[in-house]
């Protein structure tokens, strides 16, 4: 049994789906929007490498028969005639169009995004049967595309109160979540999805796939690193040899290196390993020593780790009155970071009169899988059925849950003067662009965008 069998990629209900439409049928319309949630905006992001890794590829008969034996023990009908339509009568590709925003576009919430319509009337059945992979598809990478760019704009808010530029900004978030991911695709996805928004990860799946899917050279950063076991490996009366075989071996002019220094006693290594036996390696090397604390309320420790290392090393004051530390030392804090530790921690620092620029952040778990479609109510519903000639609006009204309430008819995305966007009907659009573009049809993708694109629209 193959996993990378398309017709498999699907709830099991939906296998039943192709029986449960009016006679007549011909068309379906579905679109994907954001129905609230935590975050009022959203970085649209992904919809091309899901196309590119499931939606180019033919289905086979292979395929067919292997579905129609595995939904049949499942206990479940299976729309065999259809598929062999598709793959007799369209090569195997499946015959739909997509609509969709420029991939990086901010999208307000209640809009929306992308529009599915199958374009053979033999299968109408087809637009729906697809929503358990598309929404799977773009939920995530768009959940963490658009944390990570809130994220930033918390960074930019304190950069631009505390400190004299922002040039820090594009490395001051660093993905470390890779083995947190659920995995390996998620963390392809989680990963180049925050590499539109930052430069700085360790999650290199995020940079195979940012090349694989959208032309980018090389999208993002690392520098070498300590572990824990290779400053324990040293033992306990080790550590200072630990701290100056890294420095030998990574640090030099214009090269920067972090190593993690809570192995013992942080505040031991600070002031009396960095800070002392060290010091001068440090401050003649010509490159910069990132310390990571990684233990502790990341609160408190982030200030006074500053804060000791600024009574060693020194620190200027910058023309918005908040101390810097010299170049060649900062602070990286990678343990209990979120969005919503992340400011408590900034705010700390400018009470402290610390600037933003000495500290970078590490996030994990918080960032690639602490996540979840809810936290934007990512949803996906048809809206318009043509039956024998004529289009028809269908759309849900629940009573009991009014959050729920779909939209209707053919849809499309404006930009109003005021400069909002807004959906409306795809018959009303007159004088207006209508942002969907029609990015797939057919098997073949249409409009190609490279991750420098998507980077420039989702930029703040």
């Amino acid at each position: 049994m193959s996993i990378e069998n398309l017709i498999l990629n699907v709830d099991s209900y939906k296998a039943s789906h192709y029986l449960q439409y009016p006679p007549g049928t011909e068309f379906i319309s579905s679109y994907i929007e954001c129905r609230g949630g935590e975050l009022s905006e959203t970085v649209f992001f992904g919809l091309q490498a899901f196309i590119k890794q499931y939606l180019q590829r033919p289905i086979t008969f292979a395929n067919i028969e292997e579905a129609g034996k595995l939904l049949k023990a499942h206990g479940l009908p299976f729309n065999r005639a259809g598929w062999e339509h598709i793959v007799s009568k369209h090569r195997g590709l499946l015959p739909l169009e997509i609509c969709a925003v420029e991939e990086g576009g901010i999208i307000p919430l209640h809009n929306v995004m992308a529009q599915i319509v199958n374009t053979c009337p033999s299968c109408f059945w087809l637009t729906s049967y697809l929503e358990t992979a598309l929404v799977r598809a773009l939920w995530y990478p768009c959940t963490v595309a658009t944390q990570s760019r809130e994220i930033k704009k918390i960074i930019a808010h304190y950069l631009q109160q505390t400190a004299d530029s922002q040039k820090s900004l594009p490395f001051q978030l660093h993905d470390f979540g890779a083995r947190g991911a659920s995995s390996l695709e998620s963390a392809t996805l989680g990963g180049m999805a925050h590499l539109v928004n930052f430069y700085g990860t360790d999650t290199l799946s995020g940079i195979l796939g940012a090349r694989n899917f959208y032309h980018a050279d090389m999208p993002g950063f690392s520098i070498p690193a300590a572990e824990h076991s290779t400053i324990t490996a040293w033992g306990r009366d080790g550590e200072a040899l630990a701290y100056q075989n890294i420095l030998q071996h990574f640090s030099g002019k214009n090269k920067t290196v972090a190593v993690v220094s809570d192995s013992y006693d942080l505040w031991h290594a600070v002031e009396n390993i960095w800070g002392g036996q060290l010091k001068n390696t440090i401050q003649t090397s010509g490159g910069t020593l990132v310390i990571r604390p990684d233990s502790g309320n990341p609160v408190q420790i982030v200030v006074e780790c500053i804060e000791r290392l600024m009574h060693i090393f020194g620190a200027h004051t910058n023309s918005k009155g908040y101390r810097v530390l010299p170049e060649y030392i900062r602070v990286i804090q990678g343990d209990s970071i979120s969005r919503f530790t992340i400011p408590k921690i900034l705010q700390a620092m400018q009470k402290h009169k610390q600037s933003a620029e000495n500290v970078a952040f590490g996030m994990g778990g918080g960032l690639l899988q602490k996540v979840d479609r809810d936290l934007m109510s990512f949803a996906m519903k048809a809206s318009a059925i043509r039956i024998n000639g004529i289009w028809r609006d269908i759309y849900k009204d629940p009573r009991t849950g009014p959050e729920k309430k779909s939209k209707r008819g053919r849809l499309a995305l404006i930009q109003c003067e005021n400069g909002d966007f807004r959906t409306i009907r795809l018959e009303d659009v007159n004088q207006y662009k209508n942002f969907l573009r029609p990015v797939f049809r057919n098997g073949n993708l249409l409009i190609e965008t490279t991750f420098a694109e998507v980077r420039q629209r989702a930029a703040l």
